[in-house]
């Protein structure tokens, strides 16, 4: 009797315990790293929209930089961001132009001994009504 081709079909079997061992570990330690970096991104984002934000704010050039940093911490406090620190907001006035310029960093435990480090750096250049 001739054998059938089909028959061959009935031999393959799935993914290996190893395989699926490998893939739960690698996806996991994506969700681990979106879950722990989402945040900071976020936060960031809400950073750069506060301070957009000031673009066009009467008085803003006139305003000294104590006062740049605190309308910017009520902004941020609004918007629910508590870890940033105001020391690291620079605020430079240049004629009509205030220049604003946010450089920090972020670092959280990822697990045990391993911690993510990541640093942000924007400049602003702003004019006030």
């Amino acid at each position: 009797m001739k054998k059938n081709k089909l028959s061959a079909m009935g031999r393959q079997g799935g993914a290996s315990a190893l395989t699926v061992m490998v893939m739960v570990l690698f996806f996991g330690g994506l969700l681990t790293l979106l879950i722990k970096l989402g945040p900071v991104y976020l936060d960031d984002i809400t950073i750069q929209e506060a301070l957009e934000s000031l673009d066009g704010t009467d008085g803003l050039s006139s305003m000294g930089p104590a006062q740049v940093r605190t309308l910017i911490n009520k902004r941020l406090s609004v918007n629910n961001v508590r870890g940033f620190d105001a020391k690291n907001i620079s605020v430079e006035k240049n004629g009509q132009f205030v220049v604003i310029v946010v450089d920090y960093e972020v670092r959280n435990n990822l697990f045990r001994n391993v911690d993510t480090v990541v640093h942000f750096k924007h400049e602003y250049e702003m004019k006030g009504k």
